[in-house]
């Protein structure tokens, strides 16, 4: 199956020579080679050409406007409701999205001043794509979504199939500028065997689905836009290249040598340790019961980050306190009787709650998110920790509860004085370079503590994670992030107190074993990740990890600590 007739692919620009290595951001590891594939879009429409509106025809095109919305968000739901954890969380936010009444407003005031529906969304779009750059941060990323749902809507206005990307009929390579939720959460990994983009940070949606469905993975990528559709290129999402024509023979030598060492991880059934018995826990990411129970068909020792915020967006009202501890207890449930660390509402910024009432903030990535919400909303965080409870004491569970965005160690206090009241283990996030910085303070008052390396870097190189400009600033690699990261594991190594990392950085299996030779106690990734993960670290001594981090810690770029490592670990 082909894409629609009706969708064109993009245009190349000059086309580069034979063997051209294009160099991005490293973020699944893996090597194929295959075809090019590009997502279809809207031909080109004459939208200004198009005359206004008669008064009298005005409100019916405000209606065939607001069916052509809905329609849209209704086929987002639908695959939301199909899919599960990651893919099921931006479906639906984008299908939330399309129904925003600020940009609908927008459009429908177009309309009624004359405008047809086409040029209304055009317009619309292009103002609030502009607001939402100029403010920057993680709205920033809203800027893909919002083209994206532009175009749906233009093409069901148009009787056009949706614009999107193509079904190949045989294993391809997906290359754009940048790809939407919705093209990424429905990709099958055996016929689109890896992704690479022009924009995109290491923690992109792009990035983050890729993860989940285990296929190499390659952003900002400088040139990508010069691949023609139809092109064999050479994926290695380790290195982080694209390699254009390469020699076919020693493409598939590359990529018969990345399947024996993936052939190597598959066998690997933990526990998580390294050659000389150092135990090192491998941990899953999950963000609801069926994550959880996909999870669970891994190695994976237990649940080291369990992003609640599913049962928070999109709703109009709270979740009451049964609702949240019947979606809790299928978490715990999978993973009965093992480690199950729970992050409270990470919300805020990016991920408003209709409900908690977020101020108009000039640069949301710092402001009321996290566990701030708390602080104006403090029935969202007891409910939540009632929840938590109520699951463990229906499961006979005793999990874990992390608190995001700790900045201070009076805060620390007082969530942990919080969770213990509730009988649950305290702990809290890293991701502040604040709380990096007095850690050992912080320990005074939780019993563990969770290195989220994404916000991290994020903070500590003041680049918005979401920016492709940006993204060697944000990738985990950077010695001032690795440095944050060492001075907490020394602080909990100090008092006995276990320092766990479930950031991104986790997944990466090189970087893993530098992170427990950093000291490190767990490491906590996608599920896809996981034996990959694990592999690795059996392959290398503790002494290797630790010669491996002191490595990077001397280096002074992403790129020479990746380097140092290799020299070390292979």
């Amino acid at each position: 199956m082909t894409a629609p007739s009706s969708l064109t692919s993009q245009p190349s620009s000059s086309p580069l020579d034979p063997g051209t290595v294009l160099q991005g951001v490293p973020v699944v590891g893996g090597v194929r080679y295959a075809p090019v594939i590009r997502p279809g879009k809207l031909p080109d429409v004459d939208r200004e050409a198009t005359p206004d509106l008669a008064e009298a025809d005005r409100p019916a095109e405000v209606e065939r406007f607001t069916a052509a919305a809905a329609a849209v968000a209704t086929r987002l739901r639908d695959r939301a409701a199909h899919a599960t954890g990651v893919a099921s969380e931006v479906l639906d936010a984008t299908a939330t999205l399309a129904q925003d009444r600020a940009w609908l407003g927008a459009a429908e005031k177009r309309i009624k001043e004359g405008a047809p529906a086409v040029r209304a969304v055009v317009g619309a779009v292009d103002q609030f794509v502009d607001m939402f750059t100029k403010l920057g941060g993680l709205m920033a990323e809203r800027v893909t979504d919002l083209r994206d749902i532009r175009d749906r809507v233009i093409a069901e206005l148009n009787g056009l199939p949706e614009p999107g990307v193509p079904v190949p009929e045989e294993p391809s390579i997906l290359c754009a500028e940048d790809l939407a939720p919705a093209d990424t959460a429905g990709l099958d990994p055996s016929l689109v065997v890896a992704l690479a983009t022009t924009l995109g940070g290491p923690t992109s949606h792009t990035a983050i689905i890729a993860r989940q469905l285990g296929i190499p993975c390659v952003v900002a990528v400088h040139g990508l836009d010069h691949v023609p559709d139809g092109a064999m290129v050479l994926v290695d999402g380790t290195r982080g290249t694209v390699t254009v024509a390469p020699d076919e023979g020693a493409a598939r030598e590359a990529v018969a040598e990345a399947e024996r060492v993936a052939a190597q991880t598959a066998n690997w059934s933990g526990p998580g340790a390294t050659s000389d018995g150092h135990a090192v826990a491998v941990l899953a990411n999950v963000q609801d019961g069926a994550a959880a129970r996909s999870a669970r068909e891994t190695p994976a020792e237990g649940i080291g980050l369990f992003r609640t915020e599913l049962c928070f967006l999109n709703r109009d009202t709270e979740p009451t306190v049964a609702e949240q501890a019947d979606i809790y207890t299928e978490v715990l449930e999978a993973f009965a009787g093992l480690k199950v660390v729970v992050r409270t509402l990470d919300a805020g910024s990016d991920k408003p709650l209709k409900f908690a009432g977020h101020p108009d903030e000039a640069n949301p990535a710092l402001g009321v998110r996290g566990i701030r919400i708390a602080e104006n909303n403090p029935g969202l965080l007891t409910n939540q920790l009632e929840g938590i409870a109520a699951a463990a004491e229906r499961t006979g569970s005793r999990p874990w509860v992390m608190a995001p965005m700790i900045a201070t160690p009076q805060e620390a206090e007082h969530f942990a004085a919080q969770a213990r009241s509730y009988g649950l283990t305290p702990g809290v996030m890293i991701e502040v370079p604040a709380a990096a910085l007095l850690a050992e303070k912080i320990l005074d008052h939780v019993d563990f503590l969770s290195i989220g390396t994404n916000d991290l870097a994020q903070y500590t190189m003041a680049a918005d994670r979401m920016s492709a400009d940006l993204a060697t600033l944000t990738d985990p690699w950077q010695p001032a992030v690795v440095a944050l990261v060492a001075m907490t594991a020394r602080a909990g190594a100090a008092v006995g107190k276990p320092v766990g990392v479930c950031g991104e950085a986790a997944a990466d299996p090189l970087l893993a074993c530098v992170l427990t030779g950093l000291g490190v106690t767990s490491l906590s990734a996608a599920a896809a990740a996981v034996q990959a993960v694990g592999a690795k670290l059996a392959q290398v001594s503790l002494q290797q990890c630790r010669e491996a981090a002191d490595a990077v810690l001397t280096t002074a770029s992403a790129a020479d600590a990746r380097a140092a490592a290799r020299e070390v670990l292979g």
